[in-house]
């Protein structure tokens, strides 16, 4: 099934409950009920069920039998476990993605780096981690390999929860901003070298304020 736009229910469904769970809407730790969710979502036991689903292969919420869904605990250590992989991966999704992108593509990631841009000089957190959502997902589709988006996209949600959580404590969200919008730009000019260097950047400074907030005891 799907809504008026067209979207199917389950990913709308999955948008929204991840929205929530990233925000921190639903609080790292909290036990909440299906029928719970169907309520706060409007949509259907089906399409929730399925995007809980999805939810937990992504390691944002656990199923529990019999007792309701349990919102994952936040963990600093996780999440650098978690950065080696990213590392490895996105460096070569970052050098396909400027190789391969169509050129409608590479103007809707010009359109991102003004975006990110945007985010850092108005200090808007929720528009920056909606671009910064919209250009992960850009990047697995023009990357064009079905096994480096299956590896990612377990990942991004549970960094962009983490960053939503600390980055008041530890995060330079300008910085943050301007270090995204330079991998957006190096793709959108079809520059793989360059699109892997910022990336590395960007990681470099992702890993430097994971060990800040894990300092501040913040959970």
């Amino acid at each position: 099934m799907r809504d008026d736009s067209g979207v199917p229910l389950t990913e709308l469904a999955y948008a929204l409950l991840e929205e929530r769970i990233v925000r921190l809407e639903l609080t790292p730790g909290e036990t909440v009920t299906e029928q719970q969710l169907v309520h706060q979502v409007g949509i259907g036991r089906t399409p929730v069920r399925e995007a809980l689903q999805r939810l937990a292969r992504e390691g944002l919420v656990r199923i529990l039998p019999r007792k309701g869904i349990l919102v994952s605990p936040i963990d600093p250590e996780a999440q650098l476990r978690l950065l080696e992989v990213r590392r490895e991966v996105e460096r070569l999704v970052a050098r396909l993605a400027a190789r391969n992108a169509a050129p409608e593509e590479r103007a809707r990631f010009a359109d991102l780096a003004a975006a990110f841009r945007h985010a850092g000089d108005t200090g808007d957190d929720v528009r920056f981690m909606r671009t910064d959502r919209a250009f992960n997902d850009l990047c697995l589709d023009a990357a064009r390999n079905e096994f480096a988006t299956a590896a990612l996209a377990t990942l991004q949600p549970l960094a962009r929860r983490f960053w939503f959580h600390h980055y008041r404590q530890a995060a330079d969200l300008p910085r943050a901003a301007r270090l995204h919008a330079a991998v957006a730009a190096a793709i959108a000019e079809a520059d793989p070298d360059s699109a892997a260097d910022a990336l590395d950047r960007l990681l470099d400074d992702i890993a430097r304020f994971t060990r800040a907030a894990g300092s501040t005891g913040v959970a």
